[in-house]
């Protein structure tokens, strides 16, 4: 009922102003208004983000399976956030995450749409959905909700084990295997430039 409780607050529509709650303040400082990213310190948009997920990342982080790699600079930037929080706090702040509304981002990665179809089709799309939505069952987060600057971010990371390599995080780990598909940096920019195709379906 508390976690409910703190959700409530932060319901509005894409386009309304949002006051967060007093203890959710700090995520706007980096992540934006609504939540919705902000690229001059990388910080990608959280709001409509599946509750699962993100409270699976903040234990990522408070965990140290992310943010402790020596290449991960904004990972480590996210890191002790994460660590200060408790158990009830982290999931309070996973529900904020997923009811607020922010409007979806807008693309700035291009690529070659049909090389990254394939390669969507071969490397992502089982996890993650043939929309891009998610499949949580699988652990797979919604990819149409997240900047497209993240993704190619995150897909570099996990191809050079900046992300996914703790030996405790499974997930990640299966991420990292699935990211060595795409063999160089236009592959990426290809495929991310499809997700961001998928918005519009």
């Amino acid at each position: 009922m508390i976690v409910a409780a703190l959700w409530q607050p932060a319901v509005a529509a894409a386009d309304d102003p949002v006051i967060p709650p007093e203890q959710f303040v700090y995520c706007t400082v980096c992540h934006g208004v609504q939540l919705k990213g902000n690229r001059v310190i990388e910080a990608p948009r959280l709001s409509a983000m599946a509750p699962w997920y993100a409270e699976r990342q903040l234990l990522a982080f408070a965990r140290g399976w992310r943010g402790t790699h020596e290449e991960d600079l904004y990972g480590m930037e996210m890191r002790p956030m994460a660590a200060a929080l408790s158990a009830e706090e982290i999931r309070a702040a996973a529900g904020y995450v997923a009811v607020t509304e922010s409007a979806a981002p807008p693309p700035t990665v291009e690529g070659d749409l049909e090389k990254g179809r394939s390669l969507y089709a071969t490397s992502c799309a089982v996890c993650h959905g043939a929309d891009g939505s998610g499949v949580e069952a699988l652990g797979g987060p919604a990819l149409t909700v997240v900047n497209d600057w993240y993704l190619v971010r995150q897909l570099e990371n996990f191809r050079a084990g900046i992300r996914g390599s703790h030996p405790d995080d499974a997930q990640g780990a299966q991420m990292r295997a699935a990211a060595q598909v795409l063999p160089d940096d236009e592959a990426i920019r290809d495929v991310v430039a499809y997700i961001n195709s998928l918005q519009n379906r």
